[in-house]
């Protein structure tokens, strides 16, 4: 049975639009908390840097150099994924670590690897 997430308005008993059920409002704010750590995930500099952490704690400054963006871009990448609860930091001094505190958010990435590689691999086939 389809599940409607619809507007958060249907109410109990009522139907939701395609014919499911209607979600509750824990089970609604348990699908937003996972699109929000999709979305932290969902940008090719943020990518990056959670592949980079999965190799050990990197401060700012590093970061930054590898992406060449400027620290603030940078940090306003990392603060949406300290929200999310993807990376964790540590305050050293004048410097900020960040080390990868969701390393089970690399297995979706090899997810997505795998589809697609299936994709290419399907692409090249119809086109012969």
């Amino acid at each position: 049975m389809p599940m409607n997430l619809g507007t958060g308005r249907e109410g109990a008993g009522r139907p939701a639009d395609q014919g499911g059920t209607p979600v509750n409002a824990k089970e609604r704010a348990r699908y937003e908390a996972r699109a929000d750590v999709l979305k932290a995930l969902a940008h090719p500099t943020r990518l990056f840097m959670a592949e980079e952490l999965s190799r050990g704690e990197r401060c700012v400054c590093e970061l930054t150099d590898m992406v060449g963006a400027d620290m603030s871009t940078v940090s306003k990448h990392l603060t949406l994924m300290k929200r999310a609860g993807i990376v964790a930091d540590e305050k050293r001094g004048s410097q900020v670590f960040y080390s990868l505190r969701m390393p089970c958010a690399l297995d979706f990435l090899r997810c997505a690897e795998t589809v697609l590689k299936a994709d290419a691999r399907d692409r090249a086939a119809a086109a012969r």
